[in-house]
């Protein structure tokens, strides 16, 4: 006891729009823009991705959002490899943190989208993704990150709540299906209330 345990824990710098904290890496990704309205942020968006589908750790997803996926390395990657794509956030399996986008910047995760009769949610929204898939649950450390990073982006943010946290396929639906059936949406909730 006695440790000063906030140095554990994440905060944002609001001037640049960074995360901070253990285990919380930057790489830029050249895929924002600005925001329509720069303090427009009301919505959080959970993904899950993993490169290629359904295997994890490796550097695709980071090579991904900065535009430099190998077309050769995966027959998947010919498919996606000339995407412009990026999220705010990823956090991978071994729970580790990975920033591509200030989070007042636009990032470009949602595409063709729609919340409460609101398009383009990439306008509005902070994208947050965790290595995955549809096919299997997510891990404990995933969980515990997750609920840390949404209550420090609750907290930085007012604008934000509890009570506007989606899937992609919320906001997609019939195109997206991600995070998945496996993605515990009571976990979070119970974790964000403690």
């Amino acid at each position: 006891m006695g440790k000063n345990t906030n140095q554990y824990k994440m905060r944002i710098v609001k001037r640049s729009g960074r995360l901070h904290g253990q285990n919380v890496r930057w790489i830029k990704s050249p895929n924002y823009d600005e925001r329509p309205v720069k303090d427009d942020i009301d919505l959080l968006v959970i993904h899950n991705i993993s490169l290629p589908p359904g295997k994890y750790g490796g550097c695709h997803v980071d090579e991904l959002f900065q535009n430099r996926l190998d077309p050769e390395q995966h027959p998947y990657f010919k498919e996606i490899c000339d995407l412009k794509v990026s999220s705010h956030v990823l956090i991978d399996r071994l729970g580790h943190v990975v920033q591509y986008v200030p989070f007042h910047k636009r990032a470009w995760h949602a595409g063709l989208s729609e919340f409460q009769g609101r398009s383009a949610c990439n306008d509005f929204s902070i994208g947050i993704e965790l290595e995955g898939s549809d096919d299997e649950p997510f891990e404990c450390i995933q969980y515990r990150k997750l609920s840390e990073l949404v209550a420090v982006l609750l907290e930085s943010y007012s604008s934000l709540s509890s009570d506007r946290i989606v899937g992609h396929s919320d906001i997609a639906p019939g195109r997206k299906t991600d995070p998945g059936p496996h993605f515990d949406w009571l976990r979070l909730k119970s974790d964000l209330n403690r």
